[in-house]
């Protein structure tokens, strides 16, 4: 005989592999594993250690007492003495008794406990299963003719068995609700689960459908309507909402007094950043010891409890970078202007920029220590430009500081909080935070950082927010002075650490209710951005003013003039606004020499302007930056053509008068239906002719118009004609109308449409 395996053996005598293990162990036979083999004469002396182990045993005396009962009794079959020998041999252990009572517990209410208590000293832990297996399927009950009849329940499964059963019940179950609102943005995971489907079969539907998507690639909406369709729901798209169009009133009682936000301008070399400096060294509080972190690119001065907020990015570049996207920050500009060199350039480009986002002008004329300075020139050249002084009967305020030696700094802050006590600026600082990026980074131990001037309510670690494409949660909060923080007011310019990006500068910052939301809104968005890349409109041109003004976006046209020489830019502009009209009105909101920049395109992509160069042309990058953001630019070497070609294009676009002429009138004699035709009129032309190319015909009844449709078909006997004349017959039908009675006046007319001029 050959060697037997542990496992086998085991197997052979109902015991468990372990326990099979600790034998041979006492009995001096290596069995390493289950696997290991058993010789013959091993075998036998387990089976006669087993035998020794069961006589010991009081379970055992009694099956001896049951065997002997037996043998007195006759025998019923052959079979029995083997059944015998095996119980015998299959005698269980003290370790496979507890074994066996433990799992028939787990079936007392399925069985009856005499039955276990029968079952327990007889048989192993499989012969336990088979009976019990055997008790469940096997129900016998009388039928009403009082036959015994078989019923078969399902065997019983395995715990894994179950488990697998009740998952792909629940992973299939049916939706919810008849009606699913679905939003922006909604990954194909959440779809899934949302109309109650199996992700995989959601996107079987897709692919059929031609669409490759993933589990956590966002829907289209269109496409989930048909896909939900097809599974028996009925699914609606809900829009997100526009967080940043949602206007709350509040009550006059929240909102409280807060810092002006205020940004420096002027033209090149006039001590901008000087003055910058000298605000920030003379005025900058005592807490700010180890200096003011220049990143954050603003920072807060105070001045005898009163506090200004400056933004540190002098100059009307990143001003216009921010207004072109949305954002309007600043609310008091300090233009810049030295004594000794006057209004340049810049300094009226500065104007303009400032007077096209309606901000508050304070003037600092600097360099006053120079010996050839000149204030009252200085005065003179704005005025010439609007910005009047108030000594002057103006509105805007003066103030002459040296910025080098320090002379007039807190006068200029007293102007700031008299000007911003003027506007009374207000917020409310008890609701969620809003606010505006001024600059963005990647920092490498913290990743997307944004610095932020909170606008209203208040910002507080740990709160959501969105901003452009990019949302996440405070993890911390840094001030001007590099100094951590737990909350941020209004007018607080702060740095934010846990953006999911780098957003963009002039984005609007909020702060929303979950991080759900936030991620709708900022993946709704990113989805119209590349919709909008993949199909880039212009941001107004001249093709497009009309609907504009139909639409009510518009009642202005802006033009920035760029001219060879002075003398041409002021002549184009006193042409245009000569130009008026009750629907539209030119506004020149900037004009100067030179090529056009990229400074120009910037201020017509945030004013919603159109460029026109005379004699003159845009430099690669502003052509490249206008193309990019849409701006119109228009090039002319002839005054007169500049001029004719935006009257023309205003003329053309501006709404025509319409003008009604009536052709012609018929009276109806007679009616005919006609099955699946309709009511023909028979009618007699009274008055000039009726012609079937006309715009438009009335059936007026008791001098009562009732309808007023179009001519489907004219008719004079059975020929299509054109036109009947006074006098003639005809037959007349009306499209979409069959209610016409004998006695009925049809009157014929066509619309003139006349061009408007300017």
């Amino acid at each position: 005989m050959a060697e037997i395996r542990i496992y086998e053996l085991a197997k052979n005598l109902s015991i468990s592999n372990k326990e099979l293990l600790s034998i041979l162990k006492r009995l001096g036979i290596e069995g390493k594993t289950h696997s290991s083999g058993v010789s013959p004469e091993q075998v036998d002396k387990v089976k006669e250690e087993l035998k020794r182990k069961a006589a010991k045993t009081p379970q055992a005396k009694k099956a001896d007492t049951s065997k002997k009962e037996e043998i007195k009794q006759p025998p019923v079959s052959k079979e029995k003495p083997v059944v015998k020998e095996t119980a015998e041999k299959k005698a269980p252990t003290a370790v496979e008794l507890e074994e066996d009572i433990e799992i028939l517990g787990q079936f007392k209410k399925k069985v009856d406990l005499e039955k276990v208590e029968k079952i327990k000293p007889k048989i192993s832990m499989q012969r336990a299963f088979q009976s019990i297996r055997k008790v469940e399927q096997k129900k016998v009950f009388e039928t009403t003719a009082g036959k015994k009849v078989l019923r078969m329940r399902p065997p019983l499964r395995s715990h894994q068995q179950r488990h697998q059963q009740q998952q792909q019940q629940q992973v299939i179950t049916a939706p919810r609700k008849k009606i699913i609102k679905i939003q922006e943005g909604t990954t194909v995971n959440e779809f899934a689960k949302t109309i109650g489907q199996k992700v995989s079969e959601v996107i079987k539907k897709f692919m059929e459908l031609g669409i490759m998507t993933t589990i956590n690639q966002p829907i289209d909406l269109d496409a989930a309507i048909l896909v939900a369709d097809s599974f028996g729901v009925k699914v609606e798209s809900m829009q997100v909402e526009d967080i940043e169009t949602i206007q709350t009133e509040e009550l006059a009682s929240d909102l409280l007094m807060r810092p002006p936000v205020v940004t420096i301008m002027g033209h090149v070399d006039h001590g901008k950043t000087s003055l910058l400096d000298a605000i920030r060294t003379t005025k900058v509080t005592e807490t700010e010891a180890g200096g003011i972190t220049q990143h954050i690119g603003a920072y807060k001065v105070n001045l005898k409890g009163k506090e200004i907020v400056f933004l540190d990015t002098p100059g009307h570049e990143a001003f216009t970078a921010m207004r072109a996207r949305g954002a309007k920050v600043t609310d008091i500009v300090v233009l810049v202007v030295a004594a000794d060199d006057g209004v340049m350039p810049q300094t009226i480009e500065a104007i303009d920029h400032a007077k096209a986002a309606a901000v508050a002008i304070v003037v600092a004329i600097n360099k006053i220590d120079k010996p050839n300075a000149d204030v009252g020139r200085v005065k003179q050249e704005l005025a010439e430009h609007g910005v009047v002084p108030e000594d002057w009967g103006g509105k805007n305020i003066f103030v002459e500081v040296s910025a080098k030696k320090r002379i007039g700094i807190e006068t200029l802050l007293e102007m700031i909080i008299l000007q911003a006590e003027m506007m009374e600026l207000k917020a409310n600082p008890n609701k969620y935070a809003k606010g505006v990026i001024i600059e963005s980074r990647l920092d490498k131990g913290r990743g997307a950082i944004a610095s932020v001037l909170i606008q209203a309510g208040t910002l507080r670690v740990g709160e959501i927010f969105v901003t452009g494409t990019s949302y996440g949660r405070v993890r911390a909060l840094i001030d001007d002075v590099g100094v951590k923080i737990n909350v941020a007011g209004p007018s607080t310019p702060v740095e934010v650490i846990g953006c999911s990006e780098v957003p963009m500068a002039g984005e609007v910052f909020m702060v929303v209710e979950d991080e759900k939301k936030a991620r709708q809104i900022s993946m709704a968005r990113k989805q119209k951005m590349q919709l909008a890349q993949a199909t880039p409109t212009k941001k107004l041109s001249l093709d497009e003013l009309y609907a504009r003004i139909k639409e009510q976006q518009i009642k202005e046209l802006n033009i920035i003039i760029k001219a060879d020489v002075q003398g041409s830019a002021e002549a184009i502009k006193s042409s245009l606004e000569g130009i008026k009209h009750a629907e539209v009105k030119v506004k020149v909101i900037h004009i100067s020499t030179g090529c056009i920049n990229e400074s120009d395109v910037m201020l017509a992509a945030a004013s919603t302007a159109i460029i026109i160069g005379f004699n003159v042309r845009a430099e690669a990058k502003a052509s490249k930056l206008a193309e990019r953001e849409g701006v119109d630019i228009r090039f002319y070497n002839v005054i007169y053509d500049a001029i004719e070609e935006v009257k023309k294009a205003l003329e053309g676009l501006l709404e025509p008068t319409l003008k009604e002429n009536i052709l012609g009138t018929a009276e109806i004699k007679q009616t005919y239906v006609i099955s699946k035709v309709g009511t023909v009129a028979g009618c007699q032309v009274t008055d000039g002719v009726i012609q079937r190319t006309s715009d438009g015909i009335r059936v007026i009844r008791d001098n009562i118009v009732i309808y007023d449709g179009k001519i489907a078909t004219l008719k004079r006997f059975k020929d299509d004609v054109k036109e009947a004349q006074k006098g003639y017959e005809c037959g007349i039908l009306i499209e979409n109308f069959n209610d016409i009675k004998v006695g009925d006046m049809l009157e014929n007319y066509k619309i003139e449409k006349i061009a408007t001029k300017l």
